[in-house]
């Protein structure tokens, strides 16, 4: 005999992005509409603006100074990844991301700002006819501009189509340095090579070369120029992702300032040359290093803080039940996630190990959601992503949970607070007496449904099977 709940029914699911809507006819997407073919199209581009500019580089270089160019530039681009990879491992972008952003940096871009600034300085010349101030207007000023714009393309593609991805201040920073990255190794080529090539013309040779002097400059003083100035329009789009949808002016300004402030440090870089014959290392000095230092600073405070966010919003499915008492505090210690890992690799195996390891970055993506979603920023796709996320961490709790508690106790130096369901750290969960929201209250502050039961632990049911109210609309407002 069936017997009514005495709770509201759930809101209804909300429609399947590529479903039909009410009463409309499902349509068949266009060929040129498919993924494949965006996927197509764009790996065709990066491959053709990679053999363009191979060969407008072996043009310039001659094939000798090409193969040391190329071997040369290649020594710095495995340490600033794998630096941009360490900033990121809070919450680990996709690899297909960081793999665009370095190819459009090396191909794309360098094609770009090779022709436009090519174009420019003989224009200039033949319009002055004074190639000297050409070649100076070129670098202080033409340079700056074309290919700061050229790399902060990279920047606006992912943050305009892989926006789940791009999410706050690290994102963007690390999106930005990665192109960059790329963007210096080919310029690397370039410049070492011409100097491989002067050398073989004048003879010299050992320390007293152009190609050591150029190597010293560039790789080993300098490898952070390039990244340094695009993490400024990284930064833009970064505080522009953390702006609400409705703040539509900021989304706007602040890449933009971004990417003003790039060309003006940019602009001093390439014009420390022409301030005498210390204005190179007095610039270095004065303004590159501090300003490096301060960005480092800022990138790894942000980091702390995303782990903060972390142990601060995870809670609430502590409460729930869909994490275990002591997860918030290892997914927000960099040095217990890492304690987790090897827990599992060394007990089950490698693909545990990169089970927990996925864990940890769905659990992370959950806490930073959550904060947006408490914040007005949760998006529309609010509820089918925070769904997705839990029935991620559903199927792997089997594996991580296990593996986390054990670092847990490794690793907090105090006993560990325990979530209940009242009281929770961060005000989250129902108030002292009440034992659900209010009858017909969607809108409860931070609510959070129950987690299902299950007949089986190899089951993967609906994360939502809970006869508790949830609302796919503005879920946290309080």
């Amino acid at each position: 005999m069936a017997t009514s709940s005495p709770f509201p029914p759930l809101p209804p699911h909300p429609p399947h992005p590529g479903g039909p809507a009410e009463g409309g006819v499902l349509r068949h997407a266009h060929w040129w509409q498919h993924k494949w073919v965006r996927y197509g199209a764009l790996i065709t581009l990066l491959a053709l603006s990679g053999l363009v500019i191979v060969g407008l580089v072996r043009e310039q270089t001659g094939t000798e100074g090409f193969l040391v160019g190329l071997g040369l530039a290649i020594l710095p681009v495995p340490l600033l990844v794998a630096a941009f990879r360490w900033l990121d491992r809070v919450e680990p972008g996709p690899w297909r991301n960081l793999v665009f952003s370095f190819s459009w940096g090396a191909c794309a871009a360098a094609l770009m700002a090779i022709v436009a600034n090519s174009f420019a300085v003989r224009w200039i010349a033949t319009a002055t006819a004074d190639p000297a101030h050409a070649d100076t207007l070129g670098a202080t000023v033409i340079a700056p501009v074309v290919e700061e714009t050229a790399k902060a393309a990279a920047v606006l593609l992912v943050f305009l189509f892989r926006r789940r991805d791009f999410t706050g201040i690290v994102d963007g920073v690390v999106i930005a340095g990665i192109t960059a990255t790329g963007f210096a190794f080919t310029e690397n080529i370039l410049y070492l090579g011409n100097a491989f090539g002067t050398d073989q013309l004048t003879g010299d040779g050992g320390i007293a070369s152009v190609t050591v002097a150029t190597f010293f400059v560039r790789v080993v003083m300098s490898p952070f120029a390039h990244p340094l100035f695009t993490v400024l329009t990284g930064l833009g789009f970064g505080i522009a992702a953390l702006s609400g949808e409705r703040q539509r002016v900021r989304r706007v300004v602040l890449p933009l300032c971004g990417l003003l402030l790039a060309m003006l440090m940019h602009a001093l870089w390439n014009g420390s040359a022409t301030f005498g014959e210390w204005g190179f290392f007095a610039v270095y000095g004065a303004f590159m290093v501090p300003a490096f230092g301060v960005l480092t600073w800022l990138v790894v405070w942000t980091r702390q803080r995303e782990l903060g966010t972390v142990r601060d919003e995870l809670p609430a499915y502590t409460a729930a039940g869909w994490l275990g008492p002591a997860e918030p505090y290892a997914l927000g210690s960099m040095r217990a996630r890492r304690l987790a890992r090897q827990y599992a690799r060394r007990h089950l195996g490698r693909p545990a190990a990169r089970e927990v390891a996925r864990y940890e970055a769905y659990a992370t993506s959950l806490a930073f959601l959550r904060h947006r979603g408490r914040h007005g920023r949760g998006g529309a796709d609010f509820v089918v992503r925070e769904r997705e996320l839990l029935s991620e961490l559903w199927r792997r709790r089997e594996v991580a949970r296990p593996a986390l508690e054990h670092a847990s106790r490794l690793a907090a130096p105090a006993p560990l607070p325990v979530y209940g369901m009242y009281g929770m750290h961060g005000g989250y969960g129902f108030p002292p007496g009440a034992a659900h929201p209010p009858p017909g209250h969607y809108g409860y502050p931070g609510y959070v449904s129950s987690p299902p039961t299950v007949p089986h632990p190899q089951a993967s049911p609906a994360p939502y099977a809970a006869p508790y109210p949830y609302t796919p609309s503005a879920p946290y407002r309080s």
